[in-house]
């Protein structure tokens, strides 16, 4: 009975550990993705195997395993491991960590201790300098973890003392290995029957974050609250939703009356549009909220069809923000009937609204090489910026290259509207980008 017991207590003291954190790799052969690093021939295979672990710097995107791997290491190479994190870590701490490595045999051994520092690049450059000498004389193997550009994070004579080694986001195939292990190895979700019917929203909401997928999962799993579980994409969205703020000041009527006004605009009716303001004002609403409204509207349903539409409603913005009532009802008054009187567009609204889906339905997509900025020598070197075509030394300021990530090429988000401004662009980029995007 005892050893039931305590198996019980085992699991629900398990339970209260976050599912990311119960199932972080020990070993290389439970380690997923990054085969490029720690695969049979990746760089890191090959140094641990040797024993001989350089300083380095793990960047890569959130949730891809670098504090994991810091551990690994560690564990592989049989060297003390020290921990800070930058978010809450000053000299002080740095200081004492060091002088704990020199005495735990920094000085007298090849076995460097590991010094890991999570988030390195929140460290000021005070910070930085505090470690230099420690990497130098060898008292400690440092190992910084960052989802920063180490180039411009990180001090360029720490920087200069480290191997810099990058992680990629997880791929689809990564993260479903990541739930399939969750399912078979964590101690309590092997003892439910959970089968994975779809992936893709956990996958989405993931992006492509390993930790943020297992605690999306775990809270699935947790709020069905079944031995007999069916993983679905409605499942999923059921129980992760974003939160949103509600804006109320005054009830329904509130947001009858300022959709009303808006609909107005944008069905080109100033008379309408301006009886709907003078319900606003003389109910009390803040005139500032109008401005702001009408900005947003500006953008929205105007565009480029008129774009002094844009700097119409800002200026209304300001301009009430010093003037009060009553005489900022003349100024809105004046901006209200101008942009019902305008062209109108959604074509921006529309373009911005189609990107950010594909972003959702493909993730972290990384740029392409020839279009990243190299200031720097790492970045150099690992082909940034290569081949990059500057438009101003061709003719007609123009060069013919791809700018998007590879899979969604050629995709078009920006369709001009039917108006006199958009038609000229439409026929800008016609000459342009006719035969890519088919304008």
């Amino acid at each position: 009975m005892s050893d039931v017991n305590s198996t019980n207590n085992f699991l629900i003291l398990n339970m209260n550990t976050p599912l990311a954190e119960r199932l972080r790799p020990k070993n290389l052969e439970d380690y997923i993705s990054q085969n490029h690093l720690v695969g049979k021939n990746g760089t890191l295979s090959q140094i641990i195997s040797q024993g001989i672990i350089p300083s380095m710097i793990l960047w890569g995107p959130p949730g891809t395993g670098k504090t994991t791997l810091a551990n690994i290491i560690a564990e592989t190479s049989k060297r003390p491991f020290y921990q800070l994190s930058a978010i809450n870590s000053g000299v002080k701490d740095i200081r004492d960590v060091i002088e704990k490595a020199k005495q735990s045999g920094g000085l007298f051994t090849t076995k460097n201790p590991i010094l890991f520092i999570d988030e390195i690049h929140r460290f000021s450059k005070s910070q930085q300098d505090s470690l230099l000498q420690a990497v130098e004389k060898g008292w400690i193997t440092l190992i910084g973890a960052t989802t920063e550009n180490p180039s411009f994070e990180v001090i360029s004579a720490l920087l200069s003392r480290c191997q810099v080694y990058i992680l990629e986001a997880f791929n689809k195939d990564d993260l479903e290995a990541i739930l399939k292990r969750a399912i078979t190895k964590d101690n309590y979700l092997s003892k439910k029957n959970i089968k994975l019917k779809q992936t893709k929203a956990l996958l989405r909401l993931s992006g492509g974050d390993g930790r943020k997928l297992l605690n999306n999962f775990e809270l699935v799993v947790n709020a069905i609250n079944s031995d007999d579980i069916i993983i679905t994409d409605n499942i999923v969205l059921e129980h992760i939703k974003n939160s949103t703020a509600t804006y109320d000041k005054s009830g329904e009527q509130h947001y009858d009356i300022i959709s009303a006004f808006i609909k107005s605009i944008r069905g080109s009716d100033p008379n309408a549009a301006i009886y709907y303001l003078a319900r606003m004002i003389e109910g009390g609403e803040d005139v500032k909220f109008i401005a702001r409204r009408l900005i947003i509207l500006a953008s929205e349903d105007i565009g480029n069809a008129n774009p002094t539409a844009l700097v119409m409603a800002n200026t209304t913005f300001q301009s009430v923000s010093v003037v009060g009532l009553p005489e900022s009802r003349i100024i809105l008054s004046q901006c209200v009937t101008y942009l019902a009187c305008s062209a109108k567009s959604n074509a921006a609204y529309l373009a911005i609204g189609e990107a950010q889906q594909v972003v959702k339905e493909t993730g972290d997509l990384p740029v392409p090489l020839s279009m990243r900025n190299a200031p720097t020598k790492l970045m150099k070197e690992i082909g940034y910026g290569e081949n990059y075509g500057y438009s101003h030394n061709a003719t007609n300021n123009f060069v013919y290259q791809e700018f998007m990530p590879e899979a969604i090429a050629n995709t078009t988000f920006y369709k001009p509207g039917q108006n006199t401004r958009e038609q000229a662009q439409r026929d800008f980029l016609k000459t342009r980008w006719k035969e890519k995007y088919g304008y």
